[in-house]
């Protein structure tokens, strides 16, 4: 449903979608044959304005596709509420460092003779009501594959369903199948498609996952092809999930991190669930500063990612050095956007996540006077925040006011900066140039999140609750330091908010102080032991083996 590829192109909201963007250029980088599917979104996901208590309002993200993407000639039809909607595609070409190029397909609706209000379906990133939504994935998923047989691509071995908003791909296959609507699908049918598919879950939230009520489905698909959703154990006490839909229809399924997995399991468990563990195109969230670093001692690290495990050689002045100018960097533009001048020589946490409760950006925040009494006996702090709320999300709306609040309460202390309109541009700059990258999840509640993964490869260690990757990513003291010590107890905000003053108060701002150069070992045992593992070409080669079941003779030289 989205992909984050430019900053000048909003067709994305946060993890999901940059995740989506990196997986193809890790794809582009080795060689692999494959394409990716989604829509347009000519209104982006939205522009977001604070005003000075922290208030949200949001406008369209207006972007024009002909100024960053190849219009097509080919049109396709879906079919809605049994009317003829023409579908067309722009393609975008992300070319890897051997010179292979993947296509990105836009599907866009903004074409005639479709009913004004049928060329906005693909205007909106997570926008509308449920009617729109599901004619959205209707789009996405039978348009997806309508297109590509038009587009040429009649070999495709294998579709990746990358959550469950594409699971209609699967009546699109089964329409191929059958030559025409039918009321049943039989097992024979049900094995064939299953084999051509396979699935990425990527949330624990049950309310995550996408449901249509039956009467709606009926209204928009038809009561043939729903009468095959009923038939394919997706649809329970009168809803279609469309999570359901995608792992009935799939050969392999994974969760995005080894505890995800292990939760993904109990969710479904009637379904094996395996794990591929996130990571991060590792050239584009490497920061100038340090790519000319790694150049120079590991020159061979662009093409193969697992070369970063030698940053431990890097003298510490040079890395101390190159982080200092991302920090600059970073500040400069802090500066630019806001008026804040900040310390450089203070330490500064860095936070920007999707704004939503149970990523708990106010965990820092939940006792201003302990806050206070760390930085009293432990030294200079500073907070950098960045990310919007769903329109919808009122809980994550009040969050961003939580902070705003506290940052004027904290002014003569704790500088406390939100950042507004969170993109690709400003997540560079931050995941590269705060010195320790906080994240606060309720546990069990970070699928992965990959945002800390992108901070280590610039060589910044995190601080975060064992949740997502960072179970498998955490060496106390070495990548970086736990709030809590146990990834199996469940959150309990009081418990982990004192863990994480303490944490701050006796270990990493004296560490920061009064021992620079151990701290920057951490910083360079980060970017050896994370910044080397958690990247999407390991990620890539592992779907490559697990999940495509293919061996792609590629050349990387």
């Amino acid at each position: 449903m989205e992909i984050g590829l430019d900053s000048a192109m909003p067709t994305y909201s946060g993890g999901l979608g940059v995740l989506a963007g990196d997986s193809l250029r890790a794809a582009a980088d080795l060689g692999v044959p494959m394409v990716g599917v989604t829509l347009l979104h000519r209104k982006g996901y939205f522009r977001q304005k604070l005003d000075s208590r922290g208030n949200q309002s949001e406008s369209p993200a207006i972007w024009s596709p002909d100024d960053l993407l190849e219009p097509l000639p080919a049109r396709v039809t879906v079919l809605v509420e049994e009317r003829s909607i023409v579908v067309r595609a722009w393609r975008y070409m992300v070319r890897g460092i051997t010179g292979h190029v993947v296509p990105v397909y836009f599907l866009d609706t903004a074409v005639a003779p479709n009913s004004a209000w049928d060329q906005t379906l693909t205007d909106s990133l997570y926008g509308g009501d449920a009617y729109y939504r599901l004619c959205q994935e209707v789009v996405l998923g039978m348009g997806g594959v309508a297109m590509l047989r038009a587009l040429g691509h009649t070999d495709i071995r294998t579709f990746h369903m990358n959550e469950g908003h594409s699971a209609l791909l699967a009546l699109g296959l089964f329409l191929e199948q059958t030559g025409g609507p039918m009321r049943s699908l039989t097992e024979l049918a049900h094995q064939a498609i299953r084999q051509r598919c396979v699935f990425t879950t990527h949330t624990p939230i049950p309310a995550g996952h996408d449901q249509f009520p039956l009467d709606l489905v009926r209204r928009v698909v038809g009561e043939p092809m729903t009468a095959v959703l009923q038939g394919s154990a997706c649809c329970l006490d009168g809803t279609l999930n469309m999570t359901y839909l995608a792992l009935y229809f799939s050969r392999y399924v994974n969760g995005v991190a080894m505890r995800h997995g292990e939760i993904s399991r109990g969710m479904f468990p009637e379904y094996p669930v395996n794990s591929i563990t996130n990571g991060v195109h590792a050239v584009s969230w490497t920061s100038d500063s340090f790519r000319q670093l790694y150049d120079r001692h590991l020159p061979e690290w662009r093409r193969d990612n697992l070369y970063l495990r030698y940053a431990v050689s890097i003298p510490l002045a040079e890395v101390q050095q190159t982080h200092a100018e991302s920090k600059r960097q970073l500040l400069a533009e802090v500066e630019r956007r806001s008026g804040a001048r900040l310390d450089p020589a203070a330490l500064t946490l860095g936070f920007a996540r999707r704004a939503t409760p149970y990523k708990r950006p106010d965990l820092l925040l939940a006792d201003l006077a302990r806050l206070r009494t760390v930085v009293r006996h432990a030294g200079p702090l500073q907070v950098l925040y960045a990310g919007k709320a769903h329109p919808r999300d009122e809980g994550g709306k009040a969050l961003i006011g939580r902070v705003f609040e506290a940052a004027a309460t904290l002014a003569d202390k704790v500088r406390v900066v939100y950042l507004e309109e969170y993109d690709l541009a400003l997540a560079q700059l931050l995941c590269a140039g705060v010195d320790v990258w906080l994240n606060t999840p309720q546990k069990p509640h970070e699928a992965s999140g990959t945002s800390g993964m992108k901070a280590a490869l610039n060589g910044v260690p995190s601080l975060s609750i064992l949740d997502g990757w960072w179970v498998e990513g955490h060496v106390e003291g070495v990548t970086g330091w736990a709030i809590d010590e146990n990834p199996a107890a469940p959150s309990d905000a009081r418990r982990e908010a004192d863990a994480l003053y303490a944490k701050l108060e006796y270990v990493i701002l004296p560490l920061f102080y009064r021992r620079p150069d151990a701290f920057a070992e951490i910083m360079r045992s980060a970017i050896a032991l994370n910044g080397s593992f958690f990247n999407a070409e390991r990620m890539m080669e592992q779907y490559l083996q697990n999940a495509y079941s293919i061996s792609v003779p590629f050349d990387k030289e």
